[in-house]
């Protein structure tokens, strides 16, 4: 019976996300609070096992440290400036918000970088009298394939890492960045060439650009030197964290209130604390106690062994299945609850013989975050952009992005799976 109830309170509310025809934090937490008045878990579990408090935090203390330097103008000046420099000539434009976009999402976040560089893309676009669209379109790619390269830029990047104790930040970065960077400069080079006719500008258009001064977007200087000093530390502390030996979370949070702490003159806490993404946070919650009754009632163990049982235990045939089964499964759901649903189905590999899970991990994390570029749905950085350009009237179709986003993927996955068999296959 428990685990009847359990797949069903899953299913319905894993229906609903999908189809965001409610909002899907309500909805997972909804989902999740069932499992507890259905008897699935005691809520002593709940909170102390299954709810990863340790990803709640660390995007939490993220979105602080965006949402405070954001505030100073930089972000603004930044993309500004980069379209000076290239004149305000479209196809380089192009290239150079998708560049700073892509590196923003490693380092970031990728929704938190989205929220920043689209309302500049309107103003960029507006300006030049061009289509917002190759822009919009570019920028969520971007963000899905630079969000991969690291533990931080994509939420499935950050579960895997809470997860799984011995991947580091430079792990992430060593293992994922290299094929990040092939594909990043293959599906630029085909966008510029799919949409190189759209991309034309007026001659008085460029002038009234190059007419703008950068300088004048930079709110509070005193806030600019705080809020970048901290972020740039904090990064560091990243970067250097196997030698210091301080968890991820822990100085994501000590960047978090030194920068709250110092910028208390500046800011007001209270608006600081508003412009948090909740809705994101709780739907992470809910997701987690979702998944939690998965895991009570055993179903994520006869997931483990089905996988097992159909690639034979061979780690090369388990590695491209969870690729390619993540990236197609990615493309049409939400690749958030997909990886909150995997990660408990890798870690029982070990109880069937598998010792070296990591090129599981970079699989999954693969699959994910690039299968996240197939459909509008795929990721949460498309449905952010998605959503904003409709409130521009700048909008694109369902379809219009699966005509770019699906062979986008596809060519991401082969890429991918040539990257993991010469890399980590190829001997066994």
């Amino acid at each position: 019976m428990g685990v009847t109830l359990a797949l069903i309170i899953f299913i319905i509310s894993y229906f609903f996300i999908i189809t965001e025809k409610l909002n899907r934090a309500v909805i997972s937490c909804l989902g999740g609070v069932l499992m507890l008045v259905f008897g699935i878990y005691e809520i002593d579990a709940a909170f102390l096992h299954h709810i990863d408090w340790h990803t709640i935090t660390l995007l939490l203390s993220m979105m602080i440290l965006v949402s405070i330097t954001s505030q100073s103008g930089f972000f603004e000046y930044v993309a500004i400036s980069l379209a000076k420099r290239v004149n305000g000539q479209p196809i380089p434009l192009l290239l150079v918000i998708s560049t700073l976009t892509a590196i923003g999402s490693a380092f970031l976040n990728n929704v938190t970088t989205v929220l920043l560089i689209v309302p500049i893309i309107f103003t960029l676009t507006s300006l030049l009298k061009l289509n917002a669209v190759p822009f919009l379109l570019s920028i969520v790619m971007a963000s899905n394939i630079g969000g991969t390269a690291t533990l931080i830029g994509d939420p499935p990047n950050l579960m895997i890492g809470q997860a799984v104790s011995h991947l580091t930040f430079n792990d992430f970065l060593v293992h994922l960045s290299p094929v990040v960077i092939i594909i990043y400069l293959l599906v630029m080079s085909g966008l510029v060439l799919f949409y190189r006719r759209q991309l034309y500008v007026r001659k008085e258009n460029q002038a009234k650009l190059l007419a703008i001064n950068p300088t004048d977007y930079i709110k509070d200087k005193r806030l600019l030197i705080k809020s970048v000093s901290v972020l740039s530390a904090t990064t560091i502390g990243f970067i250097v964290q196997p030698l210091i030996h301080i968890d991820l979370t822990s100085i994501a949070m000590v960047g978090a209130l030194l920068l709250m702490l110092i910028t208390h003159q500046e800011q007001d806490m209270e608006e600081v604390f508003r412009s948090v993404e909740w809705v994101t946070l709780f739907f992470f919650v809910g997701l987690f106690l979702l998944v939690g009754g998965l895991k009570e009632v055993g179903i994520i163990d006869e997931i483990a062994k089905s996988i097992i049982y159909y690639t034979d235990g061979d780690l090369p045939k388990t590695a491209i299945f969870i690729l390619w089964g993540s990236g197609i499964l990615s493309g049409f759901v939400d690749n958030i609850p997909f990886v909150a649903a995997m990660i408990p189905v890798i870690l029982e590999f070990q109880q069937y013989g598998m010792s070296n899970l990591d090129p599981l991990w970079w699989a999954l994390a693969l699959g994910a975050c690039l299968g996240g570029n197939a459909t509008i749905i795929g990721a949460s950085a498309n449905v952010i952009v998605a959503g904003m350009a409709l409130k521009q009237k700048q909008g694109f179709s369902y379809w219009e992005f699966l005509k770019i986003g699906t062979p986008i993927a596809i060519i991401s996955f082969i890429i991918s799976t040539v990257y993991l068999y010469i890399r980590y296959l190829i001997y066994f």
